[in-house]
């Protein structure tokens, strides 16, 4: 296997914590599209980054463009089926960090669940809202990393079960805790803490979908 690669391309800004024949796990700055957008101004993006460095590069999974961290891309269809395999079986283990508003959880680092169906917001595309007759079974576990009393904020972690449009920051807002920064779901003060959404994809585990190596790769959070 091609040793992973973490230097930064200067022509294209892609960094990567892994990157072989098969596949690559590249870091996704906050802001950045993971796909084209509709219209000129849209057509920058991660995927459109990285063919730039390695042609032929295919989409497996994305991140809300606010969000930042590591996003699994395939060389070739047969890696891109094999791994959206292991996400539709939840074969892939995912972790990300948040601040979140307000004094979350007690001072236990033990894990928390929150079990809220999530649906569409039809009115209000692409919101989604908790919705007890219509909604998806949506599960996120997440526990307490630290507190910060001056800024009445909590650092936490937490893993997403189930792999709902915005499941994250739906089910921090429904519990009374938004995350900072948020744009979409979170009030006036907890949107104006931060000028992006404090939200990063910091852990990907999943087994090689050629080689069967478990790989485990993480990239801390710059907030």
């Amino acid at each position: 296997m091609t040793p992973p690669e973490s230097a930064e391309a200067a022509d294209t800004c892609v960094q990567a914590a892994h990157a072989d024949a098969d596949l690559l796990v590249l870091h996704k700055p906050p802001g950045l599209l993971c796909v084209p957008g509709l219209g000129p101004a849209k057509q920058d993006c991660l995927s459109a980054r990285a063919q730039q460095r390695w042609p032929g590069a295919l989409i497996v999974h994305r991140l809300d463009q606010a969000t930042s961290g590591l996003l699994l891309m395939a060389r070739h269809l047969n890696a891109q089926r094999r791994l959206g395999h292991a996400f539709a079986e939840r074969q892939v283990h995912k972790r990300y960090q948040a601040v979140v508003q307000g004094q979350l959880g007690g001072d236990d680092s033990a894990w928390h669940e929150i079990n809220l169906p999530i649906a569409a917001d039809w009115a209000r595309r692409p919101l989604r809202v908790i919705d007890h007759a219509q909604g998806k079974p949506s599960l996120t576990r997440w526990r307490v990393l630290a507190h910060d009393a001056a800024a009445r904020t909590t650092r936490i972690e937490l893993e997403p079960v189930t792999g709902r449009t915005h499941q994250l920051r739906v089910h921090l807002a429904a519990i009374g805790h938004p995350i900072v920064g948020d744009a979409l779901y979170a009030d006036a003060a907890a949107h104006e803490q931060s000028t992006r959404l404090l939200l990063h994809a910091s852990h990907l585990a999943f087994m090689h979908p050629v080689t069967g190596e478990r790989l485990a790769l993480e990239w801390a959070a710059d907030f």
